[in-house]
């Protein structure tokens, strides 16, 4: 039986010898006497698992170990060496940061669990600082890697598949002092910020108080989580926030800082360093500065969406908000352009929409309506965790060629309604992407249960020609699932490069 709802209510690129995780990178060698076996029946909570199949996928090179240490779950290697900061090394960050460090437990404790996402490490951070310029990242590089201790960059905290877990501790980075907008340059359409000044609000209302309020940013329009929703709904017309990124400042592991390009919109010189750092995953190093294409705000838009949620997810918005809305898979569009381009395209939908038995056709115009019609969308993840506010959350996507989308949405809907788990569907009909959140008891055969559907879906898509996640990146969560993906010789190629 499917759980009932209730209405109550988170100097170079140096090949790196150990990728101790997707979200850290450092210079640090694990002894053989350091392994041991043990008993792991709950892989994330438990165990170093993640750790020890990363490290040993880097030292294994025979394909039959290989295979076998990614079919091993119960009986695992679950000890991996993890070094003890130096004393020496505190001492050079506290010179660097001055009062911008902590080791306090509750803040380490903080940083060292994702929000919103259902990956977990054994271990913490042992220290987080605070750098404020360029200059203070690269030297907080340069220390942990002189004694060499991972490090984990550390910004918005959105990242979903564990990204910034530290599984063997060492030193967090958190970016999120260095907020400035560093250079407006409208006529060449493009601004310069660091990394946190990425926050929607600050800098849009940065564009406002400079007489610019008829420009956005590709993903801007709202802080952290929301941030990362509008770059799924819009990537059809703007791209992804890949294809706006025009250029990167980079400290890579040695404490050195690169350049990855020009303020030019294009270059035909040398490797595309810019798009490497983005797809790291943040493993290359640690970006100081972001170079961003700047968007006109269209002349108008209608409000009717392309957007997929399942009835369950409805279901959900309708118990968290209040709300009324017919229980059944709906698509919301929204159009953007002219006036008249908009009003035609809506037509034309309507007409779609009923010439293939659909149902409602909500139109919206006035720009409430709109709100609240976007609205809804937005807090639908929202919604999804007050549904069972004391369960985790496992959240995955996957992405297929647009016309296989419909048959691996039928394909995965068959087996989550099937689940005695809670499991609602969010797709980006205009691109083949799509998401679903998994209600489980953490400590419960639930998260087995889980893992399987996330499994079935992941395999589902491979086998369909498309991809293990299409927005949320591999981290520690979809690492297993990148051989199938790239075969044998992409993953090794990772190892070496």
């Amino acid at each position: 039986m499917r759980k009932p709802f209730v209405s109550s209510w988170a100097g170079p690129l140096l090949p790196f010898a150990l990728a101790v995780s997707a979200g850290s990178f450092a210079f640090q060698s694990c002894d053989n006497n350091a392994l041991s076996y043990c008993e792991a029946p709950n892989l994330d909570q438990t165990s170093n698992w993640p750790i020890a199949l990363t490290t040993l996928y880097g030292l294994l090179r025979n394909s039959e170990l290989r295979e076998l240490v990614a079919k091993t779950a119960p009986i695992i290697w679950s000890k991996v060496h993890t070094r003890k900061v130096p004393q020496e090394l505190i001492e050079e960050l506290k010179a660097i940061c001055k009062e911008k460090m902590t080791m306090d437990y509750d803040e380490r404790y903080f940083h060292g669990k994702p929000q919103n996402s259902f990956h977990k490490a054994v271990n913490i951070p042992d220290v987080i600082v605070f750098p404020r310029s360029e200059e203070e990242v690269s030297k907080i590089v340069a220390s942990c890697n002189k004694y060499k201790v991972p490090i984990v960059p550390y910004g918005g905290a959105t990242s979903i598949e564990g990204h910034t877990l530290s599984p063997s501790g060492g030193v967090c980075i958190d970016m999120t002092q260095m907020k400035r907008v560093k250079s407006l340059n409208v006529k060449d359409m493009d601004v310069v910020v660091e990394p946190p000044g990425l926050d929607g609000w600050s800098l849009m209302n940065t564009l406002n108080l400079m007489v610019y309020s008829s420009l956005w940013i590709l993903a801007l329009e709202q802080p952290l989580v929301e941030c990362v929703l509008h770059v799924a709904l819009v990537l059809w017309l703007y791209g992804t926030m890949r294809e706006n990124v025009i250029n990167l400042k980079v400290v890579l592991a040695n404490g050195e800082v690169v350049k990855t390009g020009s303020r030019a919109r294009k270059s035909a010189a040398g490797y595309d360093l810019t798009r490497l750092m983005i797809g790291s995953e943040g493993t290359l190093g640690v970006i100081t500065e972001v170079t961003l294409r700047l968007q006109k705000i269209p002349q108008h838009s209608v409000v009717s969406r392309v957007e997929l949620l399942d009835e369950v997810q409805v279901r959900a918005i309708n118990l968290a908000n209040g709300k009324n809305l017919p229980e059944a898979p709906t698509l919301m569009f929204e159009f953007i352009g002219t006036e008249a381009y908009s009003r035609e395209q809506t037509l034309i939908v309507q007409k779609i929409a009923q010439e293939h038995n659909g149902s409602d056709f909500v139109f919206a115009e006035d720009p409430e309506a709109k709100k609240e019609l976007w609205k809804i969308r937005k807090e639908a993840l929202w919604a999804c965790f007050a549904l069972e506010p004391n369960f985790e959350a496992m959240i995955t996507d996957v992405c297929v060629p647009l016309s296989r989308l419909a048959d691996l949405i039928s394909r995965s809907k068959q087996e989550l309604d099937s689940s005695s788990l809670v499991c609602t569907v969010i797709a980006h009909a205009g691109d083949g992407n799509f998401h679903t959140v998994v209600l489980f008891d953490p400590n419960h055969a639930q998260r087995k249960e889980a893992e399987r559907l996330n499994h079935f879906m992941v395999h589902a898509a491979l086998d369909m020609e498309g991809t293990c996640t299409g927005e949320h990146g591999v981290g520690t969560g979809k690492m297993k699932y990148l051989e199938k993906e790239t075969g044998d010789g992409g993953v090794e190629d990772y190892e070496k490069d």
